[in-house]
């Protein structure tokens, strides 16, 4: 666990920088800036488009006297997107907005069961309640 957290925390920014620093070569420094400053407002404007949408399922199913679990995974995905594409970077940037896919977002909570059940092992009913 460790490890991973060392690559997150260290590997992805040097990353981060080396990919700007290229494309600052590329295209030009205010370019980059730009590109940087318009995914920040393109990607928090659609999570906080995507988050009310799911913020309002979350009520609907909660006054018919169901449990919104998948919903609330969809809205915890979609804050996780927000963070991630607030922070700079072209990595991040990529990963935010596939959260913000419906699609992608499936996939990645399909991918988050799989590694939650394989955690609890056989016999936790949990992890079947969520569909």
């Amino acid at each position: 666990m460790l490890s991973k957290l060392l690559f997150l925390f260290i590997a992805i920014p040097i990353i981060e920088i080396t990919l700007l620093i290229k494309m600052g070569d590329a295209i030009g420094f205010w370019p980059t800036i730009f590109i940087q400053i318009v995914t920040g407002i393109v990607g928090a404007s659609l999570a906080r488009l995507q988050g009310m949408i799911v913020w309002n399922k979350i009520a609907m199913e909660m006054q018919a006297g169901r449990i919104p679990t998948q919903d609330m995974i969809n809205g915890l995905l979609i804050f996780a997107a927000g963070i991630v594409l607030m922070t700079p970077g072209l990595l991040t940037d990529l990963a935010g907005f596939a959260l913000l896919i419906p699609f992608t977002r499936n996939r990645f909570k399909g991918w988050l069961k799989r590694q939650f059940e394989n955690r609890m092992g056989p016999g936790d009913d949990y992890m079947k309640t969520i569909n």
